[in-house]
């Protein structure tokens, strides 16, 4: 087996490469934190977290504070051992293994 195979295609750009970054360490992000920590744009964001959660990997929960409406995220547990599976491909390419 290749060790590319375990190269998940989902985590290709950087946005979801830093979306998934910051749910395995946090339980639970909301839409405002993660675009400044990620430097992107709203309509940027939304799209690439649409496409994770298309694949199961987070969950995104909507409510509201006060009348104020909140977007939160957080990981699946099939997100984060995907996320986990890409990130030792990626070290055993570099050679860290």
């Amino acid at each position: 087996m290749s060790i590319i195979n375990n190269i998940n295609k989902a985590f290709d750009h950087r946005i979801r490469l830093g979306i998934m970054s910051v749910l395995m360490v946090n339980e639970k992000t909301d839409f405002k934190e993660l675009k400044e920590l990620l430097g992107a744009t709203d309509g940027n964001l939304a799209s690439h977290a649409k496409a994770l959660e298309k694949e199961t990997y987070i969950v995104v929960q909507k409510s509201f504070i006060g009348r104020k409406p909140n977007t939160s995220y957080s990981a699946t547990r099939k997100g984060k051992t995907a996320f986990k599976k890409h990130i030792e491909a990626l070290e055993k390419l570099l050679g860290n293994n």
